[in-house]
């Protein structure tokens, strides 16, 4: 089927695509869902995220409405991040998707499986 520009701008589908893809967007939220709210704590949580990454991320969701950005005037300043209830509704959707990839991509010891037969999994 092929999808025209403006398929792709009205497509629920595809516009919450655009607001979630990206390789660590996905574990942000799950990790704001957990409460960890400052960027600090967010760095260490995804080990292997770099800061300009990170900032990037943070950023996009902050303009796609999924998350608030609230600044303390203090001394160093503190910064804190946190799930508005447009993201607070993505949670289950990545639950979901977790709950996939248990039950069709990872083999029994939580390793990528090879099935792709559409095989149950044991």
């Amino acid at each position: 089927m092929h999808h025209t520009t403006s398929d792709q701008e009205t497509c629920p589908v595809l516009k919450t695509a655009d607001i979630i893809s990206g390789k660590w967007t996905l574990l942000i939220l799950r990790d704001l869902s957990q409460g960890i709210n400052r960027f600090s704590a967010l760095e260490r949580s995804l080990s292997g995220i770099s800061p300009k990454t990170l900032s990037e991320r943070l950023k996009s969701l902050e303009r796609a409405g999924v998350i608030t950005r609230t600044s303390y005037a203090e001394v160093p300043p503190r910064v804190e991040y946190a799930l508005t209830d447009r993201g607070v509704d993505l949670i289950p959707l990545i639950d979901h998707m977790r709950e996939y990839g248990i039950r069709w991509l990872m083999d029994g010891n939580g390793s990528p499986s090879g099935r792709s037969n559409g095989s149950r999994p044991g």
